[in-house]
């Protein structure tokens, strides 16, 4: 049988991290200008073809790195996925400015969330997930802890 395939579905993520997804880009929206690049789910769940791709690009395969996460070691390859990423559009133009995800950030961090753009050793802009909680936590069925909101 075909794997599911990857998404951006907000029903693919856990159910208090796709509340807290929607808290933050609602707030987030409401600050922005009229005309101001608007943002987007570009990934929830990702499958473990798809991630052994990505994993690839920089390795076995052209590109850049873009993760150091094999398939099974990102919180996108479970279901609920326990992650999600991020990106910004203005009309069919994509935007990747860090000052666009620091602000996103700011606000996504007061709803409970933590953001890979702070991370020491490989910074990853896009990606937000449960605070304190990693890969082989979702592997043990461990559920993540979210503080409370305010």
């Amino acid at each position: 049988m075909a794997p599911k395939p990857s998404s951006r579905d907000p029903k693919d993520l856990h159910p208090e991290l796709a509340k807290r997804w929607q808290l933050a880009k609602d707030e987030f929206t409401a600050s922005q200008k009229p005309g101001d690049p608007q943002v987007f789910l570009t990934q929830t769940y990702r499958n473990d073809v798809d991630q052994a791709a990505d994993y690839a690009k920089g390795r076995t395969k052209p590109g850049k790195v873009v993760t150091n996460a094999k398939p099974g070691q990102s919180l996108h390859n479970y279901l609920p996925a326990l992650a999600f990423d991020i990106a910004f559009k203005k009309g069919t133009t994509l935007f990747w400015d860090d000052k666009l995800f620091k602000d996103f950030a700011a606000v996504a961090k007061r709803c409970g969330l933590e953001w890979g753009g702070d991370w020491a050793s490989f910074k990853d802009n896009p990606h937000f997930q449960p605070p304190n909680y990693g890969w082989k936590m979702a592997k043990a069925k461990i559920e993540p802890q979210f503080p409370p909101l305010p």
